[in-house]
């Protein structure tokens, strides 16, 4: 039997049972459609975060607190730190060197009132993270110097705060209730309710020891971002910073360090690290209904081989071979996953568009990527997962005997 004929049969018999095939198919539909849009979004959130890691520069060096290995009390970083650091006859390859605070502080302005974070940093911070203002200026080295009370806030906090997101700055602000002066605000960058940058705000790191976070350690800070001449001194510069820390903490050559410096291509792979589990456990939980979806077409074509016994036998009966008729109800199978396959791309894409455009509205940044190897494996997961539970059928079908098939009522 030639397989054109064989396919026509195939769609002849699908297209006999509409409502049958359909419901059979829309299980398929819902697997592939659903499989391809989590790929889609997982791609889309791996972009985004890797994107602004990215952002940032590849010759960034992060200094925490502790070590890799258990260090007892480990010393706090400090100004002290921040300083030596920034000693170019110490450390010739770095080019900046900013500490870093953060905390929660309550901003108010008449009735409106914001809980949200806070930033205590140098003037540097901004040439080192990328923070860019859409007006007036960010913090400068006198006014971390003599502790001022000034503050760069985001638009959405501006907006939340004054009801507009221009004209802002020379305003004033309370924090935890006391008088701070709006001297910039920052561009719109979106985000959400977890990570908004928008809702962010920045005050000299002095400042905010002050008033704002007390610590045991004075001058004590979270962690500091050192910036490397360029990407090619990156490893210098992470030695000298080590060499000079070890030299400020007065660790011994058998003290192991009680920091730990991080650079931007070690957050790059465990963000890519994490992003890829995360997408592959995406695709794993839509792919279960891939799986239902197959169980489907299973129990359908059980239900035809029972059908069509009367068929199976004249045919056996009229020299047709185990193999035809095998090759006949797989094909059916098949075709009912690759029709399933087609459809559920286009509703793949179409969830995928329609979560880049909630996201879009909402700030998020989040762009669902569609790609063609994901719609690729989804198509031909979908095409196996027909020929693999329409196998068990088919051989029922052709291990009939013929005589038995043909009494059967």
């Amino acid at each position: 039997m030639s397989f054109l004929r064989v396919l026509k049969e195939s769609l002849t018999s699908i297209f006999a049972n509409r409502m049958r095939s359909f419901l059979t198919v829309l299980g398929i539909v819902i697997g592939v459609g659903a499989v391809i849009g989590m790929l889609s979004i997982g791609a889309g959130a791996s972009e985004s975060i890797l994107g602004q890691i990215e952002s940032i520069g590849t010759n960034t060096i992060y200094v925490m607190t502790g070590g890799d290995d258990e260090v007892t009390n480990p010393k706090p970083l400090t100004l002290t730190d921040v300083d030596a650091l920034s000693n170019r006859s110490r450390a010739p390859h770095i080019l900046r060197v900013t500490p870093v605070m953060m905390g929660q502080a309550s901003f108010t302005l008449g009735d409106a009132s914001r809980q949200t974070t806070i930033f205590g940093s140098y003037a540097e911070y901004a040439d080192v993270t990328g923070v860019e203002l859409d007006e007036g200026e960010y913090l400068s080295a006198s006014e971390v110097d003599t502790r001022a009370a000034v503050v760069v806030i985001g638009p959405d906090l501006a907006e939340e705060l004054f009801g507009r997101r221009s004209g802002v700055v020379g305003n004033m602000v309370r924090i935890n209730n006391f008088p701070y002066r709006v001297i910039g605000m920052t561009k719109a960058q979106g985000g959400n309710q977890f990570n908004n940058p928008d809702m962010q705000a920045y005050m000299p790191i002095t400042t905010m020891q002050l008033r704002i976070v007390r610590r045991a350690v004075p001058d004590s800070v979270q962690y500091i971002i050192v910036q490397a001449q360029d990407a090619q001194s990156i490893n210098l510069a992470i030695d000298e910073a080590e060499q000079v820390l070890r030299e400020t903490h007065r660790l011994t050559p058998r003290q192991p360090n009680d920091f730990t410096l991080t650079n931007q291509e070690d957050i790059l792979d465990i963000a890519n690290s994490i992003t890829s589990i995360l997408t592959i456990l995406l695709a794993g939980i839509a792919g279960i209904s891939l799986l239902v979806g197959g169980i489907g077409i299973m129990n359908i074509m059980l239900v035809t081989v029972t059908e069509r016994t009367n068929e199976i036998g004249l045919r056996k009966a009229l020299g047709a071979r185990k193999a035809d008729i095998m090759l006949q109800f797989l094909t059916e199978s098949a075709l009912l996953s690759l029709i399933g396959g087609l459809f559920g791309i286009a509703l793949g894409w179409a969830f995928a568009q329609i979560v880049g455009t909630i996201a879009k509205n909402s700030g998020t940044p989040l762009t669902p990527v569609v790609q063609v190897q994901a719609v690729l494996l989804a198509t031909l997961f979908s095409m196996l997962v027909g020929v693999f539970f329409g196998w068990y059928p088919a051989r029922q079908a052709a291990n009939l005997e013929p005589v038995d098939a043909l009494r059967y009522e």
